[in-house]
Parts: C-alpha cells; sequence; structure tokens
C-alpha cells in the first residue's frame, strides 16, 4: 500500500469519527495527521501514514492532502464544503460513506482515535495550530518539508556524568587530530 493509500483512509477514517458534528476543518484534520504521524515516529520510528509534511501558516500539512480530498469526494466517501466561520474561509468535512479501516492495526486506530477526540473535542483551530508551532515547526522555512525526523530533537536530554565525560574526550579527540594535522 503507498503513502498516499494509507494517509487516504486515514482521513476517511477520521472522518469518521469526527465528521459531522461540525468540529472537523481542515487545520483540525491536518494537526490529526501531523500528531499521529509524528508522535508515532517518536515512539516507534515509523509514521503511521509514511506522509512527507511542509510548513504552512497554520503548521504542518501533509503535501498529498489536497488531491487525498478530491480522490475522497470524488469516489463519494467524503463531502468537502468550504462555507464563512467567524468571518474566515474554513473547510469542513463530512462522511459519506463509511470506512474500512482494514489496512490499520488495533494500536494504530485506537491511537488515532484518541488524538481525535481530543483535537475535535478539546482545541479550537487556533489553539491546536498554536500548539503545532513548535521548535520543529519554526526551523522549516514557509513551504518546506519537515522531516519527521526532526521530533527526535525536541525532547530534553537529561545529562550525568558519564556523558559530560564522553563529550569531552570526543571533543578533546577532535581537538587532537586537528592540531595534528
Amino acid at each position: 500500500m503507498t503513502e498516499k493509500n494509507r494517509l487516504k483512509e486515514l482521513v476517511h477514517h477520521i472522518c469518521y469519527k469526527c465528521g459531522g458534528k461540525n468540529e472537523l476543518g481542515a487545520t483540525k484534520l491536518n494537526k490529526i495527521l501531523w500528531f499521529a504521524d509524528s508522535l508515532a515516529y517518536k515512539q516507534t520510528g515509523k509514521s503511521i501514514t509514511g506522509s512527507r509534511y511542509k510548513k504552512l501558516q497554520h503548521g504542518p500539512v501533509p503535501f498529498e492532502i489536497n488531491s487525498v480530498l478530491k480522490e475522497l469526494e470524488n469516489e463519494g466517501k467524503i463531502l468537502v464544503y468550504k462555507h464563512e466561520y467567524f468571518g474566515l474561509p474554513k473547510k469542513t468535512f463530512l462522511l459519506l460513506e463509511h470506512p474500512l479501516d482494514e489496512i490499520f492495526s488495533r494500536d494504530e486506530l485506537e491511537f488515532v482515535d484518541l488524538l481525535t477526540a481530543e483535537i475535535c473535542g478539546g482545541h479550537t483551530a487556533k489553539s491546536i495550530s498554536e500548539l503545532s508551532h513548535d521548535i520543529v515547526w519554526e526551523a522549516a522555512s514557509m513551504g518546506e518539508e519537515i522531516p519527521l525526523s526532526a521530533v527526535l530533537a525536541t525532547d530534553e536530554a537529561i545529562l550525568n556524568e558519564e556523558d559530560i565525560a564522553w563529550a569531552n574526550a570526543v571533543v578533546s579527540r577532535i581537538q587532537a587530530e586537528g592540531t595534528a594535522k
């Protein structure tokens, strides 16, 4: 299964879990996908969808999201409609056909369902967008790819004396090699 198909099936699943309540707009959908993939990558070394993400104004967005949404709409699985929400344009997704969910493990779906419930029910588009504007997002230029591996640099490590001694030894060795040349 290609990454695009995994992304498409996960978008369909998220629309099933959160669509129809007028809570699932484009910003929340993109953040559910980002947090699902980035947190899974951080824990397992592998994202759920395999998607690549780019930095946009409201946070990370999968490169393939627009084509995936268009395919789901053309297949009659979701309805995408645009409307005004508090004076701003909003794209909302409604479920038309239930997803099969056969390509994901039970653990993956449970994880995505928890994220979906938290983001759809506990955040506004603005609050979840702000939460995604972390050090990883800040490091990229607008429109640039945000490598998932960058999320590994977000945890603060606790250094002990052994770690510091090792680092000092490496620095000393590099400095000695540099002066020997």
